[in-house]
């Protein structure tokens, strides 16, 4: 219970650290459209976007909001009720800290705000929560896999134990 409770406490930070750089981009690169951050690599680009990753399923705000509500929801829930290593719940307080901050955006606007533009390939226009959202992921995958090696080599173990004794 503490333990979710903290973990709805860091989501939140994350929604608020969003949302103020969210609010930030709107009124400085708005009028603007651009500033170079490192010249060639990274710049700020003011940007809506009306779908998810890379706008796919643009225009399609009410399926959107439907889903990511859904998927909010049980993973705020699960955060309650499962006991979980700590990077599990770090993952999956980032993941629920960025799909929030990005729903806000959706229900109020219906588009994203998204900022950060990397020049030295072709990628997507993406922002803080974002970034959130995929590192929470790519943490989880890594927790996922390395408690696979840890069961594998234990089961491993086991088997040996049981075959010298």
């Amino acid at each position: 219970m503490i333990s979710g409770l903290f973990s709805l406490l860091g989501a939140a930070v994350l929604v608020v650290i969003d949302q103020l750089i969210k609010h930030w981009a709107t009124a400085a690169l708005l009028p603007v459209g651009n500033m170079d951050v490192l010249p060639g690599i990274v710049e700020l680009r003011y940007c809506l976007n009306d779908g998810m990753a890379f706008s796919m399923l643009a225009g399609k705000q009410t399926l959107l909001i439907g889903m990511t509500s859904v998927m909010l929801v049980v993973v705020a829930a699960m955060l309650f009720a499962r006991k979980m290593p700590v990077w599990e719940r770090i993952s999956w307080t980032l993941i629920l800290g960025g799909g929030v901050g990005n729903l806000i955006d959706r229900v109020l606007n219906g588009v994203v705000v998204d900022y950060i533009n990397v020049l030295f390939m072709h990628f997507a226009i993406f922002n803080f929560a974002d970034i959130c959202v995929c590192v929470g992921v790519g943490l989880l995958m890594l927790v996922v896999l390395l408690d696979s090696f840890k069961k594998e080599e234990t089961a491993k173990q086991k088997a040996d134990d049981d075959g010298t004794a």
